[in-house]
């Protein structure tokens, strides 16, 4: 049975190899802002790097006094990937103010709390600083790219029972986090409530093609051959919406934006490896004009039929609108009476 906790939930948000672009996400969580919506659903931020006011000597003794037991707190936040190198000592980040590598806190804070999130694709699974031409060691918390691992182990459960969450993202969105601690606040995210690698399936079990404003461009294969254009872009520009988790499109970034509704194309961010494509990142692999990367569940036969078929019904306003920055040709009028 799903019990509440008694208390606020506390949180504990830490920064590891990160560049801050998942708190910069953060503050945007809803219209009030992280720390009024955090206030709001009675969660309390014990300490936050970029939040908080305490520094130096007391964060230290706030962080000793977490380790050690004697201030018990509920959720481990950390951001960015755990430098553990050189040659696993965890030196390449020594904790400012101390003389402790931050891979070394994090690992023993974690047996302390209730709960460890990893917030963002560095945490969650290494990304970008765990590349291999970096000599930092990075590891996700739980994993290290598709590998399960990283600096907890695989086989690591926290206080609750729970694994790492992955609240996956370069940078994830701010809801995501948000609602994210909002469930663990009211007792509600189990196991069974996280996909295969961690990430809560109230957005992971979404793609980020589900409500992208070029569907219509997709449907009939009508493709940008520019970021600019109004095409889609799959085909020619790279974009992974069709394979990638996340709602991106669905509820929508800053009020109303996301990468593909930008002209940006997905890069599967929400991933483990999306930081080491098969291609360029604005370019689509193929294979005999086939793109290498087709939607899931999707056989490759089917898509090349479906191409086909697709192409030949594109209506000539679609085929003129995907390759121009603004529509150029509007849907024909008709009388509904």
């Amino acid at each position: 049975m799903v019990t509440r906790l008694k208390s606020r939930l506390s949180v504990l948000w830490l920064q590891a190899g990160s560049c801050g672009g998942c708190t910069m996400s953060a503050l945007g969580a809803e219209t009030l802002g992280l720390s009024e919506t955090l206030e709001r659903a009675d969660i309390e931020l014990l300490w936050h790097p970029s939040l908080a006011e305490e520094g130096g000597p007391e964060v230290l003794r706030l962080l000793e006094q977490c380790r050690s037991g004697e201030r018990a707190f509920d959720v481990l936040c950390v951001e960015g990937a755990l430098l553990t190198g050189s040659n696993g000592n965890g030196r390449f980040q020594i904790l400012a103010g101390g003389l402790r590598p931050v891979s070394c806190w994090v690992r023993d804070l974690a047996q302390r709390a209730r709960y460890v999130v990893a917030v963002g694709s560095c945490a969650a699974f290494g990304a970008i600083p765990a590349s291999p031409a970096v000599p930092t060691e990075a590891k996700g918390l739980q994993y290290t790219g598709e590998e399960p691992g990283g600096l907890l182990g695989a086989g690591w459960l926290s206080g609750s029972g729970l694994p790492v969450i992955n609240v996956s993202g370069c940078a994830p969105h701010p809801g995501w986090v948000v609602e994210t601690l909002m469930g663990l606040g009211q007792g509600i995210l189990q196991t069974a409530d996280l996909d295969s690698f961690g990430r809560p399936r109230f957005w992971a079990d979404h793609l980020v093609h589900h409500g992208c404003a070029r569907n219509e461009f997709y449907e009939f294969k009508a493709s940008a051959a520019a970021p600019s254009q109004l095409g889609c872009l799959l085909e020619n520009l790279g974009c992974k919406g069709t394979q990638a988790p996340g709602d991106c499109n669905l509820r929508l970034w800053n009020g109303g934006w996301s990468c593909p509704n930008a002209g940006y194309a997905c890069i599967n961010c929400t991933s483990p490896a999306f930081e080491d494509p098969i291609g360029a990142f604005l370019e689509t692999p193929k294979v005999a004009g086939v793109p290498l990367g087709l939607p899931v569940d999707m056989p490759k036969a089917w898509y090349v039929a479906l191409s086909v078929l697709s192409k030949s019904a594109t209506p000539d306003r679609v085929r003129k609108n995907a390759c121009e920055d603004h529509v150029v040709v509007p849907p024909h009028c008709r009388s509904t009476s």
